[in-house]
């Protein structure tokens, strides 16, 4: 049984019920869904609404998660939740390609207005992340006539064969190869882990030097089609890319006519405090891949870029049955509505204050194993590290945190390639009570265990 140690009268939240049903729907799972396919933490749901989830033996959790940054709007927004529901009363699928209908339309508008790509800009509705990323280096190749990615280490972009390719994590990789060829991986400028003394600037000029040494040993620059990159990497550990570091690399495609794809799969929608991470960077991408928090866990996603590389490719290269899905174009439609009217920006950024300062608060008061706090906006993260040194992960502590979190009341997950980084994404229309006691909470387990 798992119990919230705090008293109901003191924080509004109850001693957690027996879990028998919990127990029966992971022994089902056990017998129905394969091994492989990952179980992040022990919790079920009934129904969920804003930053909590109800299991299904009615406990009630806070989420920290928000299905892995796909709730920005939080749980099952009324409105998206009505937008979905007249949708699917009307028409629930044609397939764009057969016969058209306004919702794929009035989304690309509002994506563009969002997001434009220079002077012009045209939008590729997808099924998921993954899918986006998928077709942006289809694009990338056709538009340049040349072969090779570079990606870099750390790097998520999905679980799709480019995707799985481009992703860092050798254990997503375990037998699934032969992967996609022509893909090359360069070191993501880790300026937490490799600054060595260095100021941010100078660590950016040295990692753009290495860029340019490994166009001179590993592959020309003249054979690149794309650079594709994260902001701030996601289950790469919250690593944030030094500004000049983005500046040049900008500069770099610029000159060598090479396709800067940047990722906001995770970063999208307000999480960093705007919405797309890349403007608080000054630079404008040539493509971009989207999903996540566009519709409210919706399955939609999107590719889009400068109108003159998206159009410059062979005609039925692009493509697909479900891309554009009616009921998801009303949700994301919906989702984005809602997100201007409770200006999801500056939700964000306090979500970001509230996080950022209790983790450092934390790191003080644990220098032993916080070894460091990060991350962009409200897309905030500590690292769990042996005597604080951030050369020593320390992933056995953190799957402790998870789950002993969990036990009392709070749905939070790790990452990075060593799996002991806790990451915070919780839906931005958190209670503020709620996110502090779930920080709270966070604070409890450290004390118990340490």
């Amino acid at each position: 049984m798992a119990i919230i140690t705090t008293k109901k009268e003191e924080t509004g939240y109850e001693i957690f019920k027996q879990k028998k049903k919990n127990t029966e729907l992971f022994e089902r799972r056990k017998r129905l869904v394969p091994n492989a396919l990952s179980i992040f933490t022990p919790s079920t749901v009934s129904k969920a609404s804003g930053a909590i989830v109800t299991d299904v033996d009615g406990n009630e959790l806070i989420d920290f998660t928000g299905g892995i940054g796909v709730l920005n709007a939080g749980h099952c927004p009324p409105t998206v939740v009505k937008a979905i529901q007249e949708q699917a009363e009307k028409f629930i699928h044609t397939c764009f390609g057969v016969a058209a209908y306004d919702l794929y339309l009035d989304l690309a508008e509002r994506l563009i207005s969002l997001f434009p790509h220079g002077e012009s800009t045209k939008v590729m509705l997808t099924g998921s992340g993954a899918e986006s990323v998928e077709n942006a280096i289809k694009i990338a190749r056709q538009a340049t006539g040349k072969p090779a990615i570079i990606c870099y280490t750390g790097a998520f972009h999905g679980r799709t064969l480019m995707a799985t390719t481009l992703t860092s994590k050798v254990g997503y990789k375990m037998g699934c190869g032969p992967f996609a060829p022509e893909v090359y991986r360069i070191e993501f400028p880790d300026f937490s882990h490799d600054g060595n003394g260095l100021s941010e600037d100078e660590f950016a000029d040295h990692h753009l030097k290495k860029l340019d040494e490994f166009f001179h040993y590993y592959v020309s620059e003249k054979n690149v089609a794309a650079i594709i990159i994260e902001c701030v990497q996601g289950e790469g550990g919250f690593k944030v890319v030094p500004k000049k570091y983005l500046q040049g690399l900008r500069k770099v495609c610029d000159a060598n006519g090479i396709i800067l794809i940047i990722d906001e799969v995770q970063t999208g929608f307000g999480r960093t405090g705007t919405w797309a991470s890349y403007q608080h960077f000054d630079v404008v991408p040539d493509l971009s891949t989207w999903a996540k928090s566009m519709a409210s866990g919706m399955p939609i996603g999107a590719m889009m870029g400068k109108t003159s590389v998206i159009d410059s490719i062979n005609p039925g290269t692009i493509g697909g049955t479900y891309l554009g899905n009616p009921v998801c174009c009303a949700a994301a439609i919906a989702t984005l509505d809602l997100m201007k009217e409770i200006d999801i920006n500056e939700k964000g950024k306090r979500v970001c204050e509230i996080v950022r300062n209790h983790f450092l608060e934390m790191k003080k008061k644990f220098p032993q194993h916080i070894s460091d706090v990060r991350g962009l906006g409200a897309m905030m993260a500590f690292e769990v590290s042996h005597k604080g040194n951030i050369q020593k992960p320390n992933g056995e502590l953190t799957k402790q945190i998870t789950q002993r979190c969990y036990d009392k009341g709070l749905i939070i997950i790790s990452a990075g390639v060593n799996g002991n980084v806790i990451r915070v994404l919780s839906p931005l229309v958190i209670k503020e009570n709620d996110l502090v006691r779930g920080l709270e909470i966070i604070e409890e387990v450290l004390n118990e265990l340490i």
